[in-house]
């Protein structure tokens, strides 16, 4: 497995590469086995003659001014042999001063998906996404890329944007992967205390009580969205709610009525750790 650090050797990379297969996994690094998962999948999209690239960057321009750059983990030597394991043929980790120029001027804006959900409380987020985004899909050059379907509200917007940048790489979802008790795996479960640990699987299920509910007969997002209020109260009442929502799936706007295409997504804070899950309804 290779590892490149600058623009200039990533470059050179892709050259030669060709016009063998390359499939990348973009990521924050701190990899747990969500990603892992992710790398495997690529590995075997790819086969024996394909490309499989992740990248490694914590992004600066997704974190808002009191959100948690600083100090987001970081172990690099673990998340390359991580990559190595699953599969991986290179990984891009580079530095900040290696993506943005100091005196950068122009990002990606995204005005409609981006406003919803997340968004809604961590404005200027899924620009920061975007952007970077864009910047590795045209550094890397890639036939296909992957990404987990946990944060689904970034998948849909990524899907925006290479729908209406008309970026020829093909995006694939992975759903999500989770811990025994059902918890999504996230580099910021590691932020929980003991105790918050043991509360934390209830944002899954509290997803699948109102999943439950629709297959009964229950088609009203306000009843749904109070059975899952009500079960993260009774069952989590360390965390703090930042969004509890029943949304089309295709355009993340709010539902009164869910019939087909719902999707039941919340974001919850136990102290400074943000979890987020959703489930298809």
């Amino acid at each position: 497995m290779t590892l490149i650090e600058t623009v200039h050797d990533l470059r050179q990379w892709r050259r030669k590469a060709g016009n063998h297969r390359v499939i990348l996994v973009p990521t924050m690094g701190a990899l747990h086995a969500g990603h892992t998962t992710l790398i495997e999948a690529a590995r075997k999209m790819a086969g024996a003659h394909g490309q499989v690239a992740a990248s490694i960057f914590v992004n600066p321009l997704q974190f808002g001014p009191n959100e948690d750059f600083e100090r987001y983990p970081r172990d690099l030597d673990d998340d390359l042999t991580k990559c190595r394991e699953a599969g991986a043929d290179m990984v891009f980790a580079p530095a900040v001063k290696e993506v943005y120029h100091a005196d950068r001027s122009i990002k990606i804006i995204e005005t409609s998906l981006s406003t919803k959900l997340c968004g809604a409380s961590r404005p200027g987020h899924f620009d920061g996404v975007c952007t970077v985004v864009a910047k590795l899909f045209h550094l890397f050059q890639p036939d296909d890329a992957i990404f987990g379907k946990k944060d689904f509200q970034q998948l849909a917007i990524i899907r925006r944007l290479v729908r209406d940048l008309d970026m020829p790489v093909t995006l694939h979802g992975i759903d999500t992967v989770r811990e025994a008790d059902g918890l999504a795996m996230s580099s910021r479960n590691r932020y929980l205390t003991p105790e918050e640990r043991l509360q934390a699987p209830a944002l899954r299920q509290a997803l699948l009580a109102a999943r439950n509910a629709r297959q009964q007969g229950v088609t009203g997002a306000h009843r749904l969205d109070e059975i899952m209020r009500d079960y993260l109260a009774k069952h989590a009442p360390l965390g703090r709610i930042d969004y509890v929502e029943i949304a089309d799936a295709r355009t993340l706007e709010a539902l009164s009525v869910v019939q087909d295409h719902g999707l039941a997504a919340l974001a919850v804070f136990f102290n400074e750790a943000r979890l987020i899950d959703n489930i298809e309804l």
